[in-house]
């Protein structure tokens, strides 16, 4: 279908646009939100404090910018992610837990139920530490941005901050139903792309004619790894599959070829999100302990500290974490031998491949062949603009990189979802 039909649909079709108009509403709801600051912080020393240091970059990265601002919705849904990383570890290990996936849609419910209820004590885990890093728990420009609270203050700064997540985890859900994309990652692009402006006054503000060389390589560079991505994101190897002719009553079923579509990168971009995510904690809490009055203490958080300010040890960490989320998640998602009965049940079966157990070992190598390939590939381009820091010589590319990830991949999605639904409608006119 040609792009003009579709957009003739999209601008016809009442619930569609309806859909797409609400979801917009609700992510400029999340932006008011991001600008509502709690009360007693300095926020100019803050935004200074977070444009200094890359990781705590990142943090404000991946909570769309409420940080920096120590907004209601400061923590973002990390602690809604960080629940759905324990509880998806822990279905892989409690039978319990491992069977109530399997109950279906009633199972996902209640384990859903579950990952919102956690995320409520991390919300308040991680205010805390928060607060505490900016009440004084940091050094240098960090100290004195949040001055002494009393415990009824401290109870409702974090009652402030859970609720925000929890504000945040409702929009997400509501804008998943519109079945227009995946709430959580909707909600972290818009923080993403409504960073682009104040990042390119930045760069112009600072920019003269010596940086216009850099300027084109990296757009040449990020030109390259938007189509990389897109091309990893798309690329899917076919595995041929064949339906033996079955006979019901007078009619004929089966007898025809078809085949399997494996995708190279079917974690799309948790993998980012999750190693992000783990590798904020380390030197946030270190940052919480540097001003410990016990010396070994304090010892320790400042190595950890001075640890992850070293770009290649960060870089190193961050790569290999991208690739085990890779593999881990799509564990979690992708079950070959689930697959190979469904096939069996409905008369399928690979060529050359013995059905049942055979073919879900054919399916899981297949798999995780291809899927070292998608592995390798985004940790390389989650780590390449780190190597390219010392080149530019700006902290912006650390940042950038890793949004270019996650603003493509939600792209791709919310255009499939679109066209999908585009589809469904062409179906019901025809």
């Amino acid at each position: 279908m040609a792009i003009a039909s579709k957009f003739k649909i999209l601008l016809s079709d009442k619930s569609l646009r309806s859909s797409i108009l609400f979801v917009l509403a609700m992510l400029a709801v999340f932006r008011l939100a991001a600008h509502i600051p709690v009360p007693g912080i300095d926020s100019s020393s803050l935004r200074d404090l977070f444009a200094g240091n890359d990781v705590l970059g990142l943090l404000n990265l991946f909570t769309g910018g409420g940080i920096e601002n120590f907004s209601i919705v400061a923590l973002g849904i990390g602690p809604y992610i960080t629940s759905s990383i324990i509880f998806q570890l822990l279905v892989m290990t409690i039978p319990r837990l491992q069977e109530l996936q399997k109950e279906g849609e009633y199972g996902q419910k209640k384990i859903n139920q579950y990952t919102r209820l956690l995320s409520i004590p991390l919300a308040y885990l991680q205010g805390y530490g928060l607060i505490a890093l900016l009440r004084g728990g940091g050094s240098g420009t960090a100290s004195g941005l949040l001055g002494s609270t009393s415990f009824i203050e401290m109870a409702s700064l974090l009652t402030i901050l859970a609720g925000g997540t929890i504000f945040l985890m409702w929009l997400g859900e509501l804008i998943t139903e519109k079945n227009v994309g995946n709430g959580i990652s909707l909600l972290i692009f818009a923080g993403i792309v409504s960073g682009i402006p104040t990042t390119l006054q930045r760069m112009f503000i600072s920019f003269d004619q010596s940086q216009l060389v850099n300027l084109i390589i990296f757009a040449v560079i990020a030109i390259i790894v938007v189509a990389a991505i897109v091309f990893i994101t798309e690329g899917q190897r076919n595995i041929p599959v064949s339906y033996a002719k079955r006979v019901r009553g007078n009619r004929m079923y089966g007898g025809v070829d078809t085949h399997l579509p494996l995708r190279v990168n079917q974690a799309g971009v948790i993998p980012i999100i999750f190693a992000i995510s783990i590798l904020l904690f380390p030197p946030v809490i270190a940052r919480f302990f540097l001003s410990s009055g016990t010396a070994w203490l304090a010892s320790m958080a400042q190595f950890v500290n001075d640890l992850f300010q070293n770009q290649a040890f960060f870089g190193s960490i961050y790569f290999v974490l991208v690739v085990a989320f890779t593999y881990f998640y799509t564990a979690v998602i992708f079950h070959p031998a689930q697959i190979a009965e469904n096939l069996q049940k409905q008369g399928g079966f690979i060529p050359g491949v013995r059905p049942g157990n055979h073919t879900a070992e054919y399916i899981g190598r297949v798999s995780n062949r291809i899927m070292l390939a998608g592995a390798l590939f985004l940790g390389l381009i989650a780590v390449l603009p780190l190597a390219m820091q010392p080149i530019f010589g700006s902290s912006i590319l650390v940042v950038g990189g890793t949004s270019l990830l996650i603003v493509v991949a939600v792209v791709i999605e919310i255009v499939k979802q679109i066209n999908s639904q585009i589809e469904m409608r062409t179906y019901d006119h025809l």
